[in-house]
Parts: C-alpha cells; sequence; structure tokens
C-alpha cells in the first residue's frame, strides 16, 4: 500500500507560492495566440487611371515609293563609266552612267557634214534665183523698152514716114524681148523648185543631226527624278542593250501603303484616318501616317482600297518593307483603364475587387462593364472611378468582404502607377 505524506501547513503555502510564480512567468515569455493568426489575405494594388482608347484594325502590308523609275539604256552600248553609288541621293539630271559614244559621236559627224552640203546646196540655189531676179530685171526693161519702141514705129508707119519693112523688124526685136522675159521667168521657176528641194533636203539632214545628237546624249543615262539610287547591278566594261536595268531612283520622302479595308467598316472609312505603323505586330513603333485615298469602287472580295500616306523625311522607312499596320477608327479620351490581371469572370459577369478602407482594408467585390482591350489594360466602360484602389493581383483567393493586406511597392516589384495606352 502506497504512503501520502502530509505537509506541514507552512511548507504547503510556500509551494503554492512557486507554482504560481513559475506559471505567471511562463505566461509572460510566450506570445498571444491571437498574434500569429492571419490578418488577411496579401494582394497587390493599383490605382484606376483614365487614359486614351483606340478602336483600331491591324493590317499587314507594304511600303511602297510614291515614286520608283528604272533606268533602262535608250541605245546599245558598253559602260564605260559609273558617276554614282548605290544609296546616292540625286536631282533631275544628275549623271548616273556613260556608255561609250564612240559609234553616236561618228553618226554625229556624218550628220554634220551632210548638213553642211545640205546648206551649200540651198545656198547656191538661192544665188542662182538672186541672179536670175537681176537678169529678170534686164529682160523686162528690154521687153518695155520694145513695146515703146513698136508703137512709135508704128505711128510712124501709119503716117508714112517709114516703110512697113521697118515696123517689122521692130516687132521681131519685141518678140525676142518678151521671149528672153519668158526664159528667165521659167528658169526662175526652175531654179525655186531646186531651192525647195535643197531646203527640205537640208531640214532632212538637219533631222539626222538632231535624231544623232539626241542618241549621243542618251549615251549618258541621267536621273528624271529626284530620289535616291538603289542596286547597280551593271559594272564598267559590262554591253547594255535597251533590256538591261541599270538603276533604280525611288522617292521615299513620302511612302503608301495599300490596306484592303472590309465593306463593312464603309462608313467610317474616310480621308485622313490615323493610321501608325509597327515594324511587327507588338514590335517597335515606326511612325505615323494618314489615309490618302479611299476607292470608290469595292473589289470581288467586298473590300475597298484605301492608301494611307507616310511621311518619311530622315529616309529610315524603305520601298518594299513589311509592316504591320493599324488603321484608328476611333479615339476615346479620359477612358477608365484597369490591367487585365485585375478583372475575374464569371459566365457573363465581369467583376473587380475594389478596396474598402475601414478600420481594417476589405476587398468588395464590384461588378463593372469592359470595352476595348489594348495589350495588358482593358477599358472600363462602367462601374469604376478614377483613384479608386483595385487588387491586381491576388484575386483568385478573394471573395467578397475578405480582409486584405496590400503588399508595399516593393513587393508589387515596383509597380507603375501611370498607365499610358497610346504611343
Amino acid at each position: 500500500m502506497a504512503k501520502i505524506g502530509v505537509l506541514p501547513s507552512g511548507n504547503l503555502l510556500n509551494s503554492v507560492v512557486l507554482v504560481l510564480v513559475l506559471t505567471s512567468a511562463c505566461s509572460r515569455g510566450a506570445p498571444p495566440p491571437s498574434a500569429e493568426a492571419p490578418q488577411g489575405v496579401p494582394v497587390k494594388l493599383e490605382s484606376v487611371e483614365t487614359s486614351t482608347v483606340e478602336e483600331s484594325q491591324s493590317f499587314s502590308s507594304t511600303l511602297e515609293a510614291e515614286k520608283s523609275v528604272a533606268l533602262k539604256p535608250e541605245m546599245e552600248g558598253r559602260v564605260t563609266r559609273l558617276f554614282v553609288s548605290s544609296g546616292d541621293r540625286v536631282g533631275i539630271g544628275t549623271p548616273i552612267v556613260q556608255l561609250s559614244p564612240e559609234k553616236r559621236q561618228a553618226q554625229v559627224q556624218g550628220a554634220i557634214a551632210n548638213v553642211n552640203a545640205a546648206r551649200a546646196t540651198r545656198d547656191n540655189e538661192a544665188s542662182q534665183i538672186q541672179a536670175l531676179e537681176a537678169e529678170r530685171v534686164s529682160a523686162v526693161a528690154e521687153l518695155e523698152l520694145q513695146n515703146q519702141q513698136y508703137k512709135r514705129i508704128s505711128t510712124l508707119v501709119s503716117q508714112g514716114a517709114f516703110a512697113r519693112q521697118q515696123l517689122d523688124i521692130v516687132e521681131r526685136d519685141r518678140k525676142a524681148a518678151q521671149a528672153a522675159l519668158n526664159a528667165v521667168n521659167e528658169r526662175i521657176l526652175a531654179a525655186r523648185s531646186s531651192l525647195d528641194r535643197a531646203n527640205a533636203d537640208l531640214q532632212q539632214a538637219q533631222a539626222a543631226l538632231n535624231e544623232a545628237n539626241e542618241e549621243l546624249k542618251d549615251a549618258k543615262i541621267v536621273a528624271p527624278i529626284v530620289g535616291i539610287v538603289g542596286d547597280i547591278p551593271v559594272k564598267i566594261g559590262d554591253y547594255v542593250d535597251s533590256a538591261d536595268t541599270l538603276t533604280t531612283i525611288i522617292q521615299n520622302q513620302t511612302l503608301e501603303l495599300r490596306l484592303p479595308i472590309d465593306v463593312g467598316r464603309s462608313s467610317q472609312l474616310r480621308v485622313g484616318l490615323p493610321v501608325k505603323l509597327y515594324a511587327s505586330q507588338g514590335g517597335s513603333f515606326l511612325g505615323t501616317g494618314q489615309i490618302s485615298f479611299v476607292s470608290p469602287q469595292v473589289s470581288q472580295s467586298q473590300t475597298i482600297l484605301a492608301k494611307a500616306s507616310v511621311a518619311n523625311p530622315n529616309g529610315k522607312l524603305r520601298d518594299g518593307q513589311k509592316v504591320w499596320a493599324e488603321v484608328i477608327w476611333n479615339q476615346r479620351p479620359n477612358s477608365v483603364v484597369v490591367p487585365t490581371t485585375a478583372i475575374t469572370y464569371q459566365g457573363e459577369d465581369q467583376f473587380v475587387y475594389v478596396v474598402d478602407t475601414g478600420d481594417k482594408p476589405v476587398a468588395r467585390r464590384q461588378s463593372i462593364q469592359v470595352g476595348l482591350q489594348q495589350g495588358d489594360r482593358i477599358e472600363v466602360r462602367q462601374g469604376l472611378q478614377p483613384g479608386q484602389k483595385i487588387v491586381v493581383s491576388g484575386t483568385q483567393k478573394l471573395a467578397d468582404g475578405v480582409p486584405i493586406v496590400p503588399l508595399p511597392d516593393e513587393a508589387q516589384g515596383n509597380q507603375q502607377s501611370n498607365t499610358k495606352i497610346i504611343n
């Protein structure tokens, strides 16, 4: 049988006091149970902001130069000189390629000789006409003299002062003077006909000379427009003809895009609509342009051809360059935008969690109506106001009224609050 010892009453009191002291000390050293309990769901927050939202349509297209001229020689010949290099900027009339001119120079010299010969013939015919005109003046004077003599002798014969034979002599001389004048006139007509032929020959020779000179000029190919020299596939010594392309002159201060617009957009399509260019879908921004032409016809594929003009003052854009073009149909400034991660979808419902800042912050479910999405931001047409705080991360752990613990900016990865949708 076990024995139970009984302590004296004084010792019992001391033992009770010791136990209480130890218990109190242990209680002060342990943390309260409520200190380790969670205070809320850790979430990232962001302020609701406004920006300009664009309604746009994207196209894959190719830039085309405003003007592009393929230089081909008008004559055949051997390349003897290249005046420019690929990439050079040239003006109208700038020499580009020189072809061997020897053959054309010989033709020019021959044409010059023909012109000189024709001119000499013409001048000789003209001199003959001048001489004949002088001879005619003498013949006319002689005929007038003979006519006067005939009248005088005829009067005297009728008065009996001279015999009839004397009048016959004068009549013979008068007829001879008339015959001489007629002969001179015929010679003048023949000379004028020869002069006309000589003038025609001279004109023909001059035309041949002009043509030879033009062909000689064709040996030097010049730029017909202001632009940039493209690739030059020929080299000095190459023999070329009119079928060969020597180079291309490209005028790319302004470039064009051809955009097939769906006929359903015809009511919105107009000249002046802004167009943005990117290197690729989602790529770097290249520049802006605007619709400059709208076709009055609809194609068989039920699209409307629209052309966009793009200024290229720095020459950074290239003819034939593939780009991603966005036609801006509409712009809505001061639109509410939020990150796409802030929105939760349940069936047809869309909502976000806004922060209710009471004694303790809690998440409140807020139904919204969304609009256009651009990148990682989406337009909210209804349900939010600028400046409201919303949850942008951690929403999968939330429900309406759940306490939240906002993470500090550092924990949010230094989240930027300024949202810019428009470049």
